[in-house]
């Protein structure tokens, strides 16, 4: 089911009504709506759903990957996801890649995130919204996944203690170890709480857990896999195959400029940064309908 048109306003004690309330905020939200429900009726997704949503999972994984610094090709990653490893791309120009490489660990590691997220997306045309574990869990669940194989086994799915992170060095200081968890508890709450629309939700979470990077490496990769799944349960994108990171990689600057203004907490920064993601899930909906296109055409490989 289509997220209805986003309300211009919400109740006065919802958490989220003063970032609703920003300006600009609205018109990207109906933008983001209305580039939703025109992919939507795409004829892939009559019989072929599961296609473009395994293949938007590929591409998702491989930007997302790209935003943290690890370029490896998408057909690299389509092996990897194939089980066909990467031994065979080695001419895509990854010296070793068989051996498997730092940036082929962080993609795979995408990877493994894209999949954990995708199994609690509703097939698309199921009734009611899913149910999702407490969040707490969730971002654990993604990073364990994101972080296999290239993070030290004992940080997997655990907040970091006493060592500041290593990555998003952009965003200013990280928040205190010490606060993480009620940090993580209160953003639960506001997830659980509020009935603003889909795109201002996926980015609170999103921008939330980019500032607090709760955990010692792969902040990235889980902040856009959860987003990528809020969107999805909260039936913006029943299809489960938006691609905003694309857009995002293109871009990184300009991503993490607009996740350093959210950190500020000021409502320019918050406001941009809402509008940004909302710009997202429009660029996200072209690149599905090039994947969906590809699907129908039966040219996904090189």
């Amino acid at each position: 089911m289509l997220e209805p048109p986003a309300p211009r306003s919400v109740d006065a004690g919802d958490p989220l009504a003063g970032v609703v309330a920003l300006p600009g905020v609205g018109d990207a939200v109906d933008a983001a709506r209305r580039a939703c429900e025109e992919l939507r009726w795409h004829e892939a997704y009559r019989r072929r759903w599961r296609e473009v949503r395994a293949e938007a999972g590929i591409r998702s994984a491989r930007a997302s990957a790209a935003l943290d610094g690890a370029r490896v090709p998408v057909d690299v990653v389509r092996g990897l996801a194939l089980g066909s490893g990467a031994s065979e791309q080695t001419g895509a120009g990854l010296v070793g890649a068989g051996r498997g490489g730092p940036d082929v660990d962080v993609a795979l590691g995408a990877l493994r995130a894209a999949v954990e997220v995708e199994r609690l997306m509703p097939d698309l045309g199921a009734r009611g919204a899913p149910v999702l574990p407490p969040l707490g869990q969730l971002v654990a669940r993604v990073h364990a996944a994101a972080g296999r194989g290239w993070l030290p086994d004992d940080t997997l799915g655990r907040l970091r203690t006493d060592a500041a992170p290593q990555d998003l060095y952009g965003l200013g200081p990280a928040p205190d170890a010490a606060d993480l968890a009620g940090r993580i508890d209160l953003l639960a709450r506001v997830l659980g709480g509020t009935r603003a629309p889909a795109p201002v939700v996926a980015a609170v979470v999103h921008g939330e857990l980019l500032t607090l990077r709760p955990f010692a490496a792969g902040n990235g990769v889980v902040a856009r896999a959860v987003a990528r799944l809020v969107l999805t349960a909260r039936g913006l994108d029943p299809t489960g195959s938006l691609l905003p990171e694309v857009a995002w990689a293109e871009a990184p600057n300009a991503y993490l400029g607009a996740a350093a203004g959210f950190a500020t907490g000021t409502p320019e920064g918050v406001g941009a940064w809402v509008r940004a993601c909302a710009d997202g899930v429009v660029a996200g909906a072209d690149a599905a309908r090039a994947v969906a296109d590809a699907v129908v055409a039966g040219r996904l490989t090189r």
